[in-house]
């Protein structure tokens, strides 16, 4: 990348070390509005945090056998995905830190590079989200209307290959988007991806609730003497808060990016940038929640966090 054009996302994301940052203060100038400043110390600790959780699932997944299912390997990815945003973060503090000592200058050729590798990593982490929830959603829906033949739609090495070509596609774009970083039509494809998984979970939403309520119909007519036929919408449910969340911490940072780019100057929208550092915390308690949901809604998943919670005390007494 071009030290004279540095990263879109780098420079949204970008804090003291980055130059352009100063770009962001001064149009939050523009507006009454007081910019909002997170101290780094609360990045770094949510960051942490975010990497710990993530890792502990990751851990307990590969322990448990009986979790070596096509569905935990997706939710896995999913937690690959939050781990490489907490990452990020964890890796610009330490940068801020050693420019903040003189051990490396904002614009030298080492410093772009690494600027580079970080943009690749966040757009990585991004995407993987995206398709990891795509991913989640259409397996939800195949165990739910297609319960019978399910283990012969999606086998665990479908799910991998699946998996594969999701990361291989990712780590693509990721450095397709860091090198043409600075053209419009870049910005507004990183862009465009937020409101089209948004639509396309929405219609499997709909789609999935439409049919249950039809099957739910059916059985009313049926006599009580049939057996349990009862469509099991847990997945579905669960899926739902995954994407609340991911919408909530996600989507000001996206709509950040946009009114950066199209009305920077505009006081309403420099008013909103003033709260950039609360969309980037926003983003990164997005590793940490995740990670609860999966053992708040799983009890296979939470039995096992456990017994590892148990033994790693007994070992420590």
């Amino acid at each position: 990348m071009r030290p004279d054009s540095a990263s879109q996302i780098m420079r949204l994301l970008g804090q003291a070390r980055i130059p352009s940052f100063e770009n962001i203060s001064n149009l939050s100038m523009n507006s009454d509005c007081t910019q909002v400043v997170v101290p780094e110390e609360v990045f770094f600790t949510i960051a942490i945090a975010g990497i710990l959780e993530n890792l502990l699932v990751l851990i307990a997944v590969i322990k448990n056998k009986n979790l070596h299912l096509p569905m935990y390997l997706f939710i896995c990815s999913l937690s690959v995905s939050d781990m490489l945003v907490s990452l990020y973060k964890t890796l610009e503090n330490t940068l801020i830190i050693l420019c903040k000592m003189g051990y490396l200058t904002p614009r030298g050729d080492l410093e772009t590079k690494i600027d580079d590798v970080m943009d690749s990593l966040f757009v990585l982490s991004l995407l993987g989200s995206v398709f990891s929830l795509l991913a989640i959603a259409a397996d939800r829906y195949i165990t739910i209307f297609f319960a019978l033949q399910y283990h012969n739609i999606m086998t665990l090495n479908r799910a991998l290959i699946i998996l594969a070509v999701i990361w291989a596609f990712c780590a693509g774009s990721g450095v397709a988007m860091t090198i043409f970083s600075h053209e419009t039509a870049t910005v507004i494809s990183f862009t465009i991806l937020f409101p089209f998984m948004l639509i396309f979970i929405l219609c499997l939403y709909i789609h999935m609730f439409l049919l249950a309520r039809s099957h739910a119909k059916k059985i009313a007519s049926l006599p009580t003497t049939a057996g349990p036929q009862r469509v099991n919408l847990k997945g579905a449910i669960t899926l739902t808060i995954f994407f609340g969340v991911f919408l909530c911490c996600w989507g000001p940072f996206l709509l950040h990016i946009l009114l950066m780019k199209f009305c920077p100057l505009n006081p309403y929208c420099a008013c909103y940038m003033s709260i950039f550092h609360v969309n980037a915390t926003l983003i990164l308690c997005n590793g940490i929640i995740d990670p609860m949901i999966y053992a708040f809604r799983s009890p296979e998943l939470r039995s096992t966090l456990k017994k590892m919670f148990y033994c790693a005390r007994s070992d420590w007494n």
